[in-house]
């Protein structure tokens, strides 16, 4: 006969990321039955939005509930399934935890005593413990598990307001740059972004306020049509001189930026073609100009 599980969850870990799916657990019916960090402030936010009792180990927590997730950062999830493993009591139970590119191995311990194993990652940026609640409904999970877990975790994805995918093992660190290349380095971008309009005399707000337009509008078009179509601006339409100004201006006032527009333009370059709008002389000509390649015809 298959053994009946409680809703009840232990949460180990009370960061953002622990704090918010705490919140959204609840809301979607389940039990926060136990949590645990070690940080007191931690804890002091995370009982206003779940409200569950805290205790002082994650072996006393453990006991509390069918379901232990682990939301502390990648590079200690393997000491805490470590500690946890020492009780008798884990086996059986179900252990998940929420790393981007880390593999089931981080939770071998755990199966190893004889828990139930999976990864289930919001694909989702986590700024404020206010954010993530509103912004992790409607978003993909990625799913790596045991098949015994398999169904269980992608029902608690659905159950936070997402939307389920696997994910294997191999494919997860990939998987995470990816992510990054979305969020961390979008917002890195945006960074140098508001760097130069600052250097023509804008400052941060208002420079915020004259790009921000111009992003949306570039998502919306992605949104549309898909990231080839959605590329315009000089590479797209072949404007060779634009980029020589640009160069011309990056190198004499922030050199530090001319590798990444060099770089970003080579990948555009690479979209451009894929689009169409440009032949291969054109091409070639802007690959040697953002490669640093002096020719006879650019030198006239």
């Amino acid at each position: 006969m298959r053994k009946k599980y409680s809703n009840n969850f232990t949460i180990i870990g009370l960061g953002m990321v622990g704090t918010a799916i705490g919140y959204l657990l609840k809301k979607a019916g389940y039990e926060i039955a136990a949590v645990f960090d070690k940080s007191p402030s931690a804890l002091k936010r995370a009982k206003l939005y779940i409200g569950s009792k805290a205790f002082s180990t994650p072996h006393e927590a453990l006991h509390k509930a069918d379901f232990i997730l682990i939301t502390t950062p990648d590079d200690i999830i393997s000491s805490v399934c470590r500690e946890i493993a020492l009780s008798p009591a884990i086996k059986g139970k179900f252990v998940f935890d929420m790393s981007g590119a880390g593999g089931l191995d981080l939770l071998e311990v755990a199966r190893k005593a004889g828990a139930i194993i999976a990864s289930i990652h919001p694909l989702q940026s986590f700024s404020s413990v206010d954010q993530a609640i509103q912004n992790i409904p409607g978003s993909y999970f990625g799913i790596t598990a045991d098949k015994k877990a398999g169904m269980i975790a992608k029902k608690i994805a659905r159950d936070l307001g997402g939307i389920p995918f696997l994910i294997s093992d191999e494919q997860k660190p990939l998987y995470h740059a990816a992510a990054c290349f979305a969020s961390n380095y979008l917002v890195s971008l945006m960074s140098v972004v508001e760097s130069i309009y600052q250097v023509i005399g804008l400052g941060e707000k208002e420079a915020k306020k004259a790009y921000l337009p111009l992003v949306y509008g570039s998502l919306r078009n992605i949104e549309r049509s898909g990231s080839i179509h959605a590329l315009t601006g000089p590479i797209a339409r072949g404007d060779f001189g634009t980029l020589q100004k640009h160069l011309a201006a990056i190198n004499e006032t922030l050199p530090q930026y001319s590798s990444l527009y060099r770089s970003l333009g080579l990948i555009a370059l690479q979209v451009a073609r894929q689009k169409g709008s440009l032949n291969k002389r054109q091409a070639k000509k802007i690959n040697d100009l953002l490669k640093g390649v002096v020719n006879n015809e650019q030198s006239k």
